[in-house]
């Protein structure tokens, strides 16, 4: 995973954490920014990134997107 920034990782890293592995564990941006103490910009941008070099999966849902891993 040398290929993410920092701030990607951090984001990734926290995903893990909170243990959300699965559709059905998934966490929204704001549940992310929490338990990584970053902005919510810093991290929807990370979850972008994340999203574009597959290592998470992003679910619509009726009020906000959730994110769960899948690498």
């Amino acid at each position: 995973m040398g290929d993410l920034t920092t701030n990607a990782q951090k984001v990734y890293d926290s995903l893990k954490r909170l243990g959300s592995t699965t559709e059905e564990k998934l966490k929204t941006a704001d549940d992310i920014m929490k338990a990584s103490q970053m902005g919510k910009g810093v991290v929807t941008n990370a979850l972008q990134e994340l999203q574009n070099k597959g290592y998470v999966k992003r679910v619509v849902r009726q009020k906000s997107a959730g994110y769960f891993l899948i690498k």
